[in-house]
C-alpha cells in the first residue's frame, strides 16, 4: 500500500523569518529579503504552493552558484510621464516587480494609466501577488511575464520555443474580495508539475503530451514531452503575443534566448515582466465602480447552474478562501518539502522549522 503523504502547519510569520535568515545568510540586505521572504510566503498563503517556499532552496542555489545578484542596481533607463523600462541588475525577481509595480502606481496617479517594462530580472513567483499591488490605490492591475523556462512548443511543432507566459488581472470590488484572474497560457504551470513530482503524485491527463502526442501523466517523465497552452492554437498565441510584449519589447530574452532556470544555475536569465496600472478615477468613479463589480460578481454567483454543479465560482474566490484559511490556521508543508528546507537549514547553520 502506497504511503499517504502527510503535511504540517506552520504560521505565515515564522516561514517569513526562516526564508528572510536564508536569504541573508547568502549575501542579500536585510531589507530586500524580508521584503522577498514576505511576497514568497504571501504566494502560499494564496494557494500557489509551486511558487511559495518550495521555491527557496531552487533559489539558494542559483545565488550561491552567482547566477543572480544579491546587490542589484535596479533602475530606471527609460522613461516618459506614462512609461517606463525598468534593468533589474539580475537582482531577485520579486524586488524587481515589486520595484516596477510601485514605478507604474506612482505614474498612473498622475497620468491615469502606466505601462512598466523590466528587463534583466528573475523569476519573481505568481503573477496575481503584482497585478494585486495596484489594488491598494484603487488601480486595477495587469502583469506579463516571459516564463523561467521553455516548455511549450508553437502550435503543431515540437522544439521548446514558448514558457508557460503568464497573465494577471485585478479588479477591486467594494465588499467582495477582488476579481485576480492569474493563469498560465499553458493547462498547467510548470511549477504544478514540479511539485506534484515532488509529492509522488500523478498529473491529470491534459497537462502534458510527450513528442508523439500521447498523454504523459508521470510528472517525473516531463523531460519527455512538453506542456499543452489552453484553448490549442489559441493559447499558443497568447503565448507568443505575451513573449513579445513581455521580453522583445523590453529587451528581455525571448524564443531559444529562454534560459532554463530549473537546470542552469549560472546564466544570467535576462526575464522581461510588464506592469500595468490603471487608475479607475480617471474612468469612473471609484466607488460606483466598486459597487457595480460586487453587483456584477453576485450576478455570475447566483446565476442558474448546471445540474450537479455545486457553486459558481469568480477568478480569485478560490485563492482568497486559500488565504483566510492559511492565515488562520497556518500554511501546510508537506514532508518532502519539510525535509528540503531541514537541509536548508543545515546547510546554512540555521534555526530550523517547528510546525504544528
Amino acid at each position: 500500500m502506497a504511503q499517504i503523504p502527510t503535511e504540517r502547519r506552520f504560521q505565515s510569520n515564522d516561514l517569513e523569518a526562516f526564508v528572510a535568515r536564508a536569504l541573508i545568510a547568502v549575501g542579500l540586505p536585510v531589507s530586500d529579503a524580508e521584503q522577498i521572504a514576505q511576497l514568497m510566503i504571501l504566494a502560499d498563503l494564496r494557494g500557489s504552493d509551486g511558487h511559495g517556499i518550495f521555491r527557496l532552496p531552487q533559489y539558494l542555489r542559483r545565488i550561491r552558484a552567482g547566477g543572480m545578484n544579491v546587490t542589484p542596481n535596479i533602475r530606471v533607463v527609460e522613461e516618459t510621464e506614462a512609461t517606463a523600462l525598468v534593468d533589474g541588475d539580475n537582482g531577485m525577481g520579486h524586488l524587481v516587480v515589486r520595484f516596477a509595480a510601485q514605478l507604474a502606481i506612482a505614474k498612473a496617479e498622475r497620468a491615469g494609466v502606466a505601462w512598466v517594462g523590466v528587463r534583466q530580472s528573475n523569476h519573481a513567483g505568481p503573477a496575481a501577488l503584482y497585478a494585486m499591488m495596484p489594488l491598494e490605490r484603487d488601480m486595477i492591475g495587469i502583469y506579463l511575464a516571459v516564463g523561467s523556462a521553455n516548455h511549450l512548443p508553437p502550435w503543431g511543432g515540437i522544439d521548446l520555443l514558448l514558457s508557460t507566459n503568464p497573465i494577471a488581472f485585478a479588479i477591486p470590488a467594494l465588499q467582495e474580495p477582488p476579481i485576480v484572474l492569474d493563469m498560465a497560457t499553458t493547462v498547467a504551470a510548470y511549477g504544478k508539475v514540479k511539485t506534484k513530482a515532488q509529492r509522488n503524485q500523478q498529473m491529470p491527463e491534459g497537462w502534458m503530451i510527450d513528442h508523439f502526442g500521447r498523454p504523459l501523466t508521470d510528472p517525473k517523465r516531463a523531460e519527455e514531452g512538453f506542456l499543452l497552452p489552453i484553448g490549442g492554437y489559441k493559447g499558443y498565441g497568447l503565448a507568443l503575443v505575451f513573449g513579445l510584449l513581455a521580453g522583445t519589447l523590453n529587451g528581455a530574452a525571448f524564443g531559444r534566448d529562454v534560459i532554463d532556470f530549473n537546470k542552469d544555475d549560472t546564466t544570467t536569465t535576462n526575464t522581461g515582466q510588464v506592469i500595468v496600472a490603471l487608475n479607475i478615477s480617471r474612468f469612473t468613479p471609484v466607488e460606483a465602480f466598486k459597487r457595480h463589480v460586487d453587483q456584477l460578481i453576485g450576478e455570475m454567483r447566483n446565476s442558474r447552474r448546471m445540474p450537479g454543479v455545486e457553486r459558481v465560482r469568480l477568478p480569485g474566490e478560490q485563492s482568497h478562501a486559500t488565504w483566510l484559511e492559511r492565515s488562520a490556521l497556518g500554511i501546510p508543508l508537506n514532508d518532502a518539502l519539510f525535509s528540503d528546507l531541514e537541509r536548508v537549514a543545515n546547510d546554512l547553520g540555521l534555526e530550523k522549522l517547528s510546525g504544528n
